[in-house]
């Protein structure tokens, strides 16, 4: 049954609730034997990044970095021997989590800042502090978003799922574009999602300003619009040195749930049973970021797509070379940047 849920292209949370369903629920104890649940278990847990690189010297970015699969990163390059900037929202857990990590590493060069990526002005705040006060910058990872909320709009007035996930860290890296060229060989590591097949950039209405919002349709939008940029980053960095990385993580029980319990009762109800079982935990979920940032030899995969520690297809829509240019240029107009002639 795994291997035939596997080969259909669904990937891990909606296969797991493909087989549930097909149990009809009744069936679970049955399917979840003791064999059957260790083996889907470790189906579950995906890739593991198995580099020993060291980061000796360099600088690392990493948004939403005190919680979940952004917090297990930060570890993973503090370990490394990285200075390791933690931009984050809430400072008091930020600087919690610093803690936790500097102790567990004994890297002592762990540092918080503040980022909030549904305001513009805190993201040049942020890029205006950064570039004042570091030499460097070797490997900037968008980790941070916001999954399926209702429809908040941002001070900016932008729909906050397409301004978190997606027009913050446009924002946040064409920002940091200088001082990662000067770095080079440097990397953008954005944290994308299976949710990006089957999306759609609305071009005509980006913030369902004129169609019912959906907060699905809305996720998906952002997380294709990840997916997209990196691509169009990597032909713009193109023999700068700078390469890009889009990814899904997997599917991890963390914060980012909490409005998809609120939303959608049946998925209430699937995340109610063990997530050992069901889910990743941040450790394994942070496995194909630190892939996309430390592996050696991926310059040649630079715009590329990754899951589980390997290079995969993106959906058609993700290889839309044109509506990847449409993207950057309507991102640069709607955060006010301008092309430099």
């Amino acid at each position: 049954m795994w291997g035939e849920v596997r080969s259909s292209a669904l990937a891990n949370y909606g296969a797991i609730a493909t087989v549930i369903a097909m149990s009809k629920l009744h069936h679970v104890p049955r399917v979840c034997s003791l064999a059957g649940c260790f083996l889907a278990r470790k189906w579950i847990a995906g890739g593991k990044c198995y580099s020993k690189v060291r980061l000796d010297g360099k600088t690392v970015v990493i948004t939403g970095a005190n919680t979940g699969i952004g917090k297990e990163t930060a570890r993973d390059m503090a370990r490394r021997g990285a200075r390791v900037v933690m931009a984050c929202r809430d400072l008091t857990r930020a600087e919690t989590a610093a803690e936790q990590i500097r102790r567990s590493t004994g890297n002592g060069n762990v540092v918080i800042r503040h980022l909030n990526l549904a305001s513009l002005y805190s993201v040049r705040e942020f890029a205006k502090e950064f570039l004042a006060t570091e030499e460097r910058l070797d490997i900037l990872i968008n980790n941070a978003g916001v999954m399926m909320c209702p429809k908040w709009i941002t001070e900016d007035g932008l729909e906050t799922q397409l301004a978190v996930n997606h027009l913050g860290h446009f924002l946040l890296t064409n920002l940091l574009l200088g001082i990662l060229v000067k770095s080079a060989p440097s990397r953008v590591v954005n944290v994308s999602s299976i949710a990006h097949v089957g999306g759609k950039i609305d071009f005509d209405d980006l913030f369902f300003d004129e169609r019912p919002y959906s907060a699905l349709v809305s996720y998906r939008q952002s997380k294709l619009a990840n997916v997209l940029f990196s691509r169009e980053l990597a032909r713009r960095m193109k023999g700068k040195g700078v390469t890009s990385y889009s990814l899904h993580p997997g599917v991890i029980r963390t914060e980012l749930s909490r409005h998809v319990e609120s939303s959608y009762p049946f998925l209430k109800m699937l995340l109610s049973l063990p997530s050992f079982l069901l889910m990743k935990t941040p450790w394994e979920g942070s496995q194909t970021t630190i892939y996309c940032a430390v592996t050696e030899g991926l310059e040649s995969k630079s715009g590329c797509y990754f899951s589980d520690c390997a290079e995969k297809q993106a959906a058609p829509e993700g290889r839309d070379d044109e509506a990847a240019r449409r993207l950057w240029e309507e991102s640069a107009r709607l955060v006010g940047l301008t092309e430099k002639k």
